[in-house]
């Protein structure tokens, strides 16, 4: 692996986390304290994280000049399938009796790993490197 590759991986799980902490805040107030049902907790909480994560990514971890409006068009085509997937599978999982908080910790892992592949070879493909400093 080379070591760009590496410094890549470890940027996108530093900003992961802290977008994750953002979402299971949310979700949790959402979900634990105001008792929402799962899914009107993890919407809200998801589409915070993903705001945040694409910002500081696009600019930190990618290093790219991409035009901002089809790099988020993209990652939004991502989170098109992602988001009511793993919905509609979190929700079916929760009812069925999974714990909601286990639930989500194994969707954050789902999305953290899909996430970064599709942002390394699809949205940032060919753009990384490319920001002027």
């Amino acid at each position: 692996m080379k070591k760009q590759n590496l410094i890549q991986i470890v940027k996108f799980t530093l900003f992961s986390i802290s977008a994750g902490v953002i979402e299971t805040v949310v979700y949790a107030l959402l979900f634990n304290v105001l008792h929402l049902d799962y899914w009107l907790a993890y919407l809200p909480s998801l589409i915070l994280s993903v705001l945040w994560n694409f910002t500081f990514n696009k600019r930190f971890t990618f290093k790219s000049a991409a035009n901002v409006p089809i790099a988020m068009l993209k990652v939004f085509l991502f989170y098109l399938v992602f988001t009511p997937l793993s919905t509609y599978l979190g929700n079916l999982a929760e009812t069925g009796g999974v714990d909601g908080n286990l639930v989500f910790i194994i969707t954050l892992l789902c999305n953290f790993v899909l996430e970064f592949l599709y942002c390394k070879f699809v949205v940032y493909k060919n753009q990384e490197n490319t920001l002027k400093k």
